[in-house]
C-alpha cells in the first residue's frame, strides 16, 4: 500500500490566517527572490566591519599604488581597478576600496532608513489608534497634526534643517527629520482600520466585559491592524532608503568620510565618463535594495490587505 505525500506548499486544515499568509507568500517566486535579496544586503549591512577586514581594508584607507597620478588618479586596471586586493575596485584619486565603502554605506544607509521607518511606524500606529478609537476632539486634534505636517514641503524643509544644522550627529539628525514626516500615512491606515474595528462583536464584548482602553487597544484592535501595518511598512522602507540616497547626493545628509551610496553616486558623476564602475556599483546595490523592498511590500500588501484590489 502507497501513501502520497502532500506538497511542501499544502497548509494543514485549521492553520491561522498568519501561516496561510506565510504559505501564499512563498508560493511566489518573486517574494523568495526579494527576501533573498533583502537579506543579503542586511547580512552585509550587519557584518560590514567584518567583510571589510576579510578584504584587508577599511572605508577610509587610501591606497595611491592602485590608482595612476599621470592620469588624474584613474585606477589602474580593468573596470575600475577590480583586482585580488580591491574586490570591486577602488575609487578615483584616492584609491579607496569600493567593496570596503559599500559594505559600510549599506550599513549607514540601512541604518537610517530603517531606523526613520521604525519611528514612523511606532508614531504613526499609536496615533492611528487613538484617533480612531477615542474619535472625538482626540480625532480632531491628532487629524489636523497629520494634515498639518503633510501640508510641510518635506524635502525642501529637510534640506534646509540638515544645511543649517551643523555640528551635530548626521546619522541621528537624518534619521529624526526623516522620521518627523513619515508617520501622518501610517496614522491614516491606522485610523481608517481601527474605525472599522472598534464595533466589531469581539470589542464589545470585551468593553461590556470590563476590559479598559488600553487592554482593549492593545489585545484586540492592535492585532487587527497589525497585517496592513506590516504590509504598509515594507513599502515604505524603500522610500526611506531614496529619501537618505537624496539628501546624501545633494550634499546635506551624511558627511564625507562617512561613506553612504547616495554620497558616492554624487561623488561618482564627475568620474562617469572615465571610471564608470564608480558609478555603477552603488547605484546597482541602491536599485537592488529599493526594487527588493518595493517587490516583498506589493506582495504583502496582497496577501495581508485583501482590500487593496491587488490580489
Amino acid at each position: 500500500m502507497t501513501t502520497t505525500t502532500p506538497p511542501a506548499t499544502a497548509v494543514p486544515a485549521g492553520s491561522g490566517p498568519w501561516r496561510l499568509a506565510r504559505a501564499e507568500l512563498l508560493r511566489r517566486p518573486s517574494v523568495k527572490i526579494s527576501l533573498a535579496v533583502v537579506v543579503l544586503f542586511l547580512l552585509m549591512a550587519a557584518g560590514a566591519p567584518l567583510l571589510s577586514s576579510l578584504a584587508g581594508w577599511s572605508p577610509d584607507e587610501f591606497d595611491k599604488s592602485a590608482v595612476d597620478p599621470y592620469l588624474g588618479g584613474q585606477p589602474l586596471g580593468p573596470l575600475g581597478g577590480i583586482s585580488a586586493d580591491h574586490w570591486l575596485g577602488v575609487e578615483p584619486v584616492t584609491g579607496r576600496d569600493l567593496f570596503a565603502r559599500v559594505v559600510h554605506g549599506a550599513q549607514v544607509s540601512l541604518l537610517i532608513a530603517l531606523t526613520a521607518t521604525a519611528i514612523v511606524v511606532i508614531a504613526g500606529t499609536a496615533a492611528g489608534i487613538a484617533a480612531g478609537y477615542f474619535g472625538g476632539r482626540t480625532d480632531a486634534v491628532l487629524s489636523r497634526l497629520m494634515d498639518l505636517t503633510m501640508s510641510f514641503p518635506s524635502l525642501i524643509f529637510m534640506i534646509a534643517m540638515m544645511s543649517v544644522a551643523k555640528d551635530v550627529n548626521r546619522v541621528l539628525l537624518m534619521t529624526a527629520v526623516i522620521g518627523l514626516f513619515g508617520w501622518p500615512g501610517v496614522a491614516r491606515v491606522v485610523r481608517g482600520q481601527t474605525l472599522s474595528l472598534k464595533h466589531r462583536e469581539y470589542v464589545d464584548a470585551a468593553r461590556v466585559g470590563g476590559s479598559g482602553p488600553w487592554r482593549i487597544l492593545t489585545r484586540d484592535i492592535l492585532p487587527g491592524v497589525s497585517g496592513p501595518v506590516i504590509a504598509y511598512t515594507t513599502l515604505i522602507i524603500p522610500g526611506m532608503i531614496a529619501t537618505e540616497a537624496a539628501l546624501s547626493y545633494l550634499g546635506v545628509g551624511v558627511r564625507p568620510p562617512t561613506p553612504s551610496w547616495g554620497q558616492m553616486i554624487a561623488e561618482s558623476v564627475a568620474f562617469y565618463d572615465t571610471d564608470p564602475m564608480y558609478f555603477v556599483i552603488p547605484s546597482t546595490c541602491l536599485f537592488l535594495t529599493v526594487l527588493a523592498f518595493t517587490l516583498l511590500g506589493d506582495a504583502l500588501r496582497d496577501v495581508l490587505d485583501p482590500r487593496s484590489g491587488r490580489a
